[in-house]
């Protein structure tokens, strides 16, 4: 018996022991590059709260943290994180617990050893803090602020509300504190019903779509959908009446993070299909009215930045009017680029000569842009556009054939700071971030570095409540069809809102409607479909992408409730 217990001793002792010669210090380097825009792991660390808090994780069970929404496979899992465990669910965690929000990876062994030997000198005390890296800037405390301002403004949310953000009349950095406010996902409630305009119906159009994100239309009517977490394009074949998803297909597998997807050319005999994986972009041949792809795809770009890592893993792809190039996004790595080396002026000019206006550098070298490549040409991408910390959807305008990018702002400025934003994208112009936001404000954590940069930013056009978390934005063009809607829809954009968790009254959770006037936004949205916030403030849906169906009816992806809804309209 003792040997017994002595084997199972020194079994758990191997579990929790980090691996000889690992870096609790370089973990923490690790840890703040590739996991802080979602994470803390230490208080006051300046890390998100995106996803839920790491202190103390080492040797606690998973999902554990009462306070945050896990998933249901994560809750299930029984996991207990020890050495182990965290270097199995680091090098892959969608592998480990299938289903798990987790999607992003630590791919070098090294660093996930030095990152599991971060949590747990934390958890025994031993950690010692090296300096900070040259330049690095802790966030200013919000101690001083004054409490959250305002009310539950999501309780307004009424189908036709009006809404326009003044860039004029911004508060201040830290007018409140920065609040850590994540919705529990909830099932919905009995009484809750989603409200969208009168002769609008919402119905659910198809179940059981892990992690639903973006989607695009097929010439025959096919919905080809991106499951970001199981790495898979799926198809969902509408039935004879459009009301609902008759058969699903995998098209696709294997794939690392997709999100964004394509067809090419455009019109109604498509010979491609483009997907954006987190760091280059691959394509399938494609014939309408196919479903599984008959072959291994073919890479078009290798790589989009030189790093992949950090918290912004989405990348959208999109095709100029003409098919001659091809716009892809790239998301920034970090928050506001608080460990991004400093450099002098001199430096900056040069960086920006062999570069373009706001580049940034280091770990964020080709990150937070838009580039774009010459369709059918070996040339490697350009920068386009700068500055926009995290375009998830990108959307060109099919009339105007504008580029359009829908933004997800930066965060732990306060309730009301930053906006997010849909705009037109101008090549060649810089957005702000890091060091400026809406045109003419200087983020105080870059505070005197850039002003060089002053009247050089470029204001977004749509800015949306400040943490909406807006990921999408789809152009309505049905101008027939059994669902279409009323006329006045063409041309106008929905939006589509996931979700506040920096803000201390909840926002977003909601669709709405972009205004335009002859093909120009006015600055003004309204809500358009709304009610996934419930009585407590805790959510049941968190809607991601948007696309219109060939009979005319909207369909809007929800990642959180893994659904699509389908809004219809019959007078």
């Amino acid at each position: 018996m003792f040997k017994h217990y002595a084997a199972a001793a020194l079994l758990a002792a191997v579990i929790s022991a980090p691996s000889f010669g690992a870096d609790a210090n370089a973990g923490k380097t690790v840890f703040r590059a590739q996991c802080a825009l979602c994470h803390s792991a230490q208080k006051d660390d300046g890390g998100g709260a995106q996803g839920p808090a790491l202190i103390g994780v080492f040797g606690r069970p998973a999902a554990a943290n009462p306070a945050f929404s896990y998933t249901k496979p994560l809750k299930a899992s029984k996991l207990v994180w020890n050495a182990a465990t965290l270097d199995r669910f680091l090098a892959s965690p969608t592998t480990v617990v299938p289903g798990s929000a987790m999607v992003v990876a630590i791919a070098d062994k090294n660093d996930r050893e030095n990152v599991v030997a971060y949590f747990q000198a934390l958890k025994d005390g031993s950690f010692k803090e090296a300096p900070p890296p040259e330049g690095f800037r802790p966030p200013p405390s919000t101690a001083a602020a004054g409490p959250a301002k305002g009310e539950a403004d999501w309780k307004k949310d009424v189908p036709g509300r009006k809404h326009r953000i003044d860039l004029a009349t911004l508060p201040a950095p830290y007018d409140t504190p920065s609040a850590s406010n994540f919705p529990k996902f909830i099932d919905k409630p009995a009484n809750a019903k989603l409200s969208v305009p009168a002769g609008f119906k919402v119905d659910v159009w198809a179940r059981d779509l892990p992690g639903a994100r973006a989607m695009r239309v097929a010439p025959n009517g096919d919905v080809f959908l991106s499951e970001t977490q199981t790495g898979r394009i799926v198809v969902l074949r509408p039935s004879a009446d459009g009301s609902k998803a008759e058969k699903v297909t995998t098209f696709a597998q294997g794939l690392l993070l997709p999100f964004g997807i394509q067809f090419y050319p455009s019109g109604s005999d498509p010979k491609w299909l483009y997907v954006a994986e987190t760091n280059r972009v691959v394509r399938y041949a494609y014939k309408v009215g196919q479903a599984v792809a008959t072959g291994v795809p073919e890479v078009v770009v290798p790589q989009l930045a030189p790093t992949a890592g950090g918290g912004h893993f989405t990348r959208d792809i999109a095709f100029s009017l003409d098919g001659k190039r091809m716009f892809v996004s790239v998301g920034s790595s970090s928050n506001v680029a608080e460990d991004m080396p400093k450099k002098t002026a001199a430096e900056v000019k040069a960086w920006e000569a062999d570069h373009a206006l706001g580049s940034t550098w280091g770990g964020e070298e080709r990150r937070a842009d838009v580039l774009v490549y010459e369709v059918g040409m070996d040339k490697p991408g350009k920068v386009f556009a700068t500055g926009i910390r995290n375009c998830v959807g990108l959307t060109i305008q099919p009339v105007q054939g504008d580029l359009w990018c829908t933004t997800n702002e930066r965060d732990m400025l306060g309730d009301d700071l930053v906006p997010d934003y849909s705009t037109r994208v101008k090549e060649g112009a810089f957005y702000g971030w890091p060091w400026m936001y809406m045109g003419k404000y200087e983020d105080p954590r870059h505070a005197g570095e850039r002003p060089d940069l002053v009247g050089k930013v470029t204001a977004p056009d749509v800015p949306y409540q400040a943490h909406s978390a807006a990921l999408n934005l789809a152009f309505y063009t049905a101008t027939s069809g059994a669902s279409a809607f009323p006329k006045g829809y063409v041309g106008d954009g929905f939006a589509v809102l996931h979700g506040s968790w920096n803000r201390a009254f909840r926002t977003g959770h909601k669709v709405v409607r972009v205004r335009m006037k002859d093909g120009a936004p006015t600055g003004e949205y309204e809500d358009f479909m709304v009610g996934m916030i419930a009585d407590d403030g805790n959510a049941w849906g968190r809607p991601v992408g948007a696309a219109v169906a060939k009979d005319g009816s909207l369909l809007i992806s929800d990642d959180g409730a893994n659904l699509i809804y389908r809004i219809s309209y019959k007078p």
